[in-house]
């Protein structure tokens, strides 16, 4: 199936100038958003009390929220587990009131900070279970535990070495298996997507929490996929070709693969998509991200990927074997 002719010729290279101007300019707005606005960071990154409850009978989550809204837990996050009867709910350090435990010092023990953090737990388990028995008495807890904001520190800083470490381990591969020149070029396009995909969520003004953290990660290995298609391309017209200008062999290598590009997309956000609008509150974050990022993949593949690969003047001897004795070459007709 093709949705495009491989052989079509859009001189896409044409507008590189242009498209990389607008990309660094996207760039240096999306780095503003991010570290200028900063984002939502959910009760996963700040902090706060989990509360596990259960029904007799079976309730329907809209209920429960709506019960902890008249109780004043407004931005309380409601998820279900192991059927309509058993949620999890979690409530923010700061919202209604609710107290912060002092981080232990040097002279305090561990465990006396451990069952200060218990005891806001606890007393913030009783006022769940107090607003969700005023309109359903047959709800109670079966267990609540307290998050410190130090631990969710900790996760941010291992969100942003996750993303490091990712991206490094890209730009080897692809060193590997291609030359120097797509390797650079693919860490910029990772570093492209990554802020326009976090700096479109942060507009949003969402809670960013551990499944936006995963869909920012899904990302990344998604957007370098694409690109791999069309290196692999790139690579195997320029040693095809006898002739054949740079600028060239990448419009073809577009061309040739833009078909693939698009079902791809596509059909991935067709699956991701039914996470953001039918998943419900829990998944709405991982589906979004991933529709951004989608869209933003697809874009940077073609107009910034492919022109910064070009700037950086890669060509047909720099993919070719080195020597006569390279195993490469035998295989050749």
């Amino acid at each position: 199936m093709e949705l495009f002719n491989p052989n079509s010729n859009i001189d896409f290279m044409r507008w590189r100038k242009v498209s990389l101007v607008v990309s660094c300019i996207l760039m240096l707005a999306a780095a503003a958003i991010i570290f200028g606005r900063g984002l939502n960071y959910g009760l996963d990154f700040t902090g706060g009390t989990l509360v596990e409850v259960t029904y007799e009978r079976g309730v329907d989550v809209g209920e429960v929220r709506s019960a902890l809204a008249s109780g004043g837990f407004d931005n309380a996050v409601v998820q279900t587990y192991g059927g309509t009867n058993d949620f999890a709910i979690r409530i923010a350090n700061e919202e209604h009131g609710v107290a912060t435990p002092a981080p232990a010092e040097a002279s305090v023990p561990a465990a006396s900070a451990g069952e200060e953090g218990s005891q806001a737990a606890d007393r913030v388990a009783k006022r769940v279970v107090a607003a969700l028995q005023a309109q359903r008495p047959d709800a109670k807890a079966t267990r609540s535990s307290f998050v410190g904001p130090q631990i969710g520190e900790e996760l941010r800083s291992d969100g942003l070495i996750a993303v490091i470490f990712v991206i490094a381990g890209i730009s080897i591969y692809l060193w590997i298996r291609f030359e120097w020149r797509f390797a650079v070029s693919a860490v910029a396009s990772e570093i492209h997507d990554t802020l326009l995909t976090v700096a479109a969520f942060a507009l949003t003004g969402r809670e960013f929490d551990l499944p936006a953290l995963a869909a920012v990660l899904s990302v990344v290995g998604y957007s370098i996929n694409d690109k791999i298609v069309v290196f692999d391309r790139v690579r195997e017209i320029f040693r095809s070709s006898r002739k054949g200008e740079p600028s060239e062999i990448l419009n073809r290598s577009i061309n040739s693969t833009m078909s693939r590009t698009i079902m791809t997309g596509v059909t991935t956000a067709l699956a991701v998509g039914t996470l953001y609008f039918l998943g419900g509150p829990a998944l709405e974050n991982f589906g979004l991200i991933m529709l951004i990022g989608i869209f933003i993949g697809i874009l940077s593949s073609i107009f910034f990927a492919n022109p910064v690969l070009l700037l950086l003047g890669v060509s047909k001897q720099d993919l070719m074997p080195v020597t006569k004795d390279d195993p490469e070459l035998a295989r050749r007709p």
